[in-house]
């Protein structure tokens, strides 16, 4: 998989902005680019910190960017920016305040076209990574809510799994007067159509299991219809792909259950692509292949912003952190 995405970074030159360019993770990995010469580093910190911590590693980050907030040169232009941007929510003093911490100031790096992409949460929480994409970057046209996905890599095999990070649960979005304007299960269906993308871009031909506790009307309740909406909704919204459900996971996996349970499914029994119908489901799910499975998981990879930008576990090391800059700057 890497291989196939550091030929499409060699084709296609990036340049990828890291929120935390003192951390001793993150300078590796920046050195460890710098020597590939497939993707460009930018360093968002105390020049002096991240020099010494570089050279306390023994980490060759010379010639690298590294760009500190408190002595930016563009930070008066980058304030305008995020005060327009903000739309009377944020003074420029709010502004910037908030663009001295690297999370900010490295999200109007991507937003302002400096950089293509933008990785970080070594030391940040998600929330902390993903309130400035939303702020900043938006959604893209036609989106209606940021979601992630985890490729799961187990040798030849890739799965694609999704939402297992962002969204707690599906609602009905409702106008003051209490009208519905954008359903649950319009919702989970767009995170199933994201996952699909997602998966497509790493080479995963998707069949989109929406998973249930049902299979197919065997079960009912609210959960169920929720799973059984989306997935009309979905294939409505993208005939291109195979998408079926409900499902429960052992019909979307193994041909004989899923051909029993569900006739004629092109998915059932074939799935690769796991859509799950909550986050508490979702991360369960993910772990479990990882953990009992032996699948690497990659990401989260974040769906529906107008640029990449994607998440770290505090818990990372530097080869996670290599491995999602390669992934989050091909997505650009």
């Amino acid at each position: 998989m890497f291989e196939n995405l550091i030929e499409i970074l060699k084709a296609n030159p990036r340049k990828i902005v890291y929120t935390e360019g003192h951390d001793a993770r993150i300078l590796e990995s920046a050195a460890r680019l710098k020597k590939g010469g497939f993707l460009t580093p930018v360093l968002v910190g105390n020049v002096e910190e991240v020099k010494a911590n570089a050279a306390k590693g023994g980490f060759d980050i010379e010639g690298l960017e590294i760009l500190d907030p408190l002595t930016y040169e563009g930070m008066d232009e980058m304030v305008e920016t995020m005060v327009a941007l903000r739309k009377g929510k944020m003074s420029a003093e709010d502004c910037r305040a908030a663009l001295s911490k690297g999370n900010y100031f490295g999200t109007m790096l991507v937003k302002m076209g400096y950089a293509d992409a933008l990785l970080g949460g070594a030391t940040y929480s998600t929330a902390d990574t993903v309130r400035p994409a939303l702020q900043l970057v938006k959604t893209k046209k036609g989106a209606n809510l940021v979601s992630s996905c985890f490729i799961m890599v187990r040798g030849d095999e890739m799965l694609a799994m999704g939402d297992c990070a962002i969204n707690i649960a599906y609602e009905d979005r409702l106008d003051k007067e209490g009208n519905v304007v954008l359903s649950a299960a319009a919702q989970l269906a767009e995170v199933a159509v994201e996952t699909a993308k997602t998966a497509k871009v790493f080479g995963i031909e998707p069949k989109v299991a929406m998973l249930s506790y049902s299979t197919k009307g065997s079960g009912k309740g609210a959960n169920v219809d929720l799973v059984r909406n989306a997935t009309a909704i979905a294939k409505e919204a993208a005939p291109e792909f195979d998408i079926d459900g409900e499902m429960q996971f052992d019909a979307a996996v193994s041909p004989t259950v899923g051909q029993l349970k569900f006739p004629g499914s092109k998915v059932a029994g074939y799935a690769n692509t796991f859509v799950f119908p909550e986050i508490q489901s979702g991360n369960i799910g993910y772990k479990i292949a990882q953990r009992l499975g032996g699948f690497a998981a990659y990401g989260p990879i974040l769906q529906g912003l107008n640029a990449p930008i994607n998440d770290l576990s505090r818990g990372c090391d530097a080869e996670e952190v290599y491995q999602m800059s390669i992934i989050t700057a091909a997505l650009a």
